[in-house]
């Protein structure tokens, strides 16, 4: 049996989400895996980490796909995961530019990275909470109890 056709605005949502999925899966690998190509790639530097603040984030972002993939699975059931979504997508505005505040070293590709990840986080929530929005409907009051 065929699925169903499904508008563009889904596929479009549908689309973002994967792609946001495969980003945070390829960080989440990057980072907890590679934690040294990743300080060469933002920093120009050998590893240094000693308190394992690379690997958190690489965590982070694995509970960042996870999450997206759960609503890529079940969003059209449960829009409010669009919402969930949103809200670590919000989290994450301030991050990027705090790091590359304090950062002594960056190299190019970091100061480009963390430039344009914390307005694209505000983004895609402000988007993602838009979707939710349209999806779920018109509020409407609870019924008043029966006496």
């Amino acid at each position: 049996m065929p699925a169903p056709d499904r508008s563009p605005e889904d596929r479009r949502l549908d689309g973002i989400l994967a792609a946001l999925s495969l980003l945070d899966v390829v960080l989440a690998i990057w980072a907890l895996a590679f934690p040294a190509l990743w300080f060469a790639a933002f920093h120009g530097t050998g590893l240094d980490d000693p308190e394992g603040l690379v690997r958190r984030c690489g965590a982070n972002w694995a509970a960042y796909a996870l999450f997206q993939i759960v609503t890529l699975v079940r969003w059209r059931r449960g829009p409010e995961w669009i919402a969930i979504v949103a809200g670590l997508r919000f989290g994450d505005i301030f991050t990027d530019w705090t790091y590359l505040g304090f950062a002594h070293h960056t190299t190019w590709f970091g100061k480009a990275a963390l430039f344009v990840a914390s307005p694209t986080n505000l983004a895609i929530g402000l988007f993602l909470l838009a979707e939710y929005r349209r999806r779920k409907g018109p509020r409407s009051l609870p019924a008043a109890p029966r006496r």
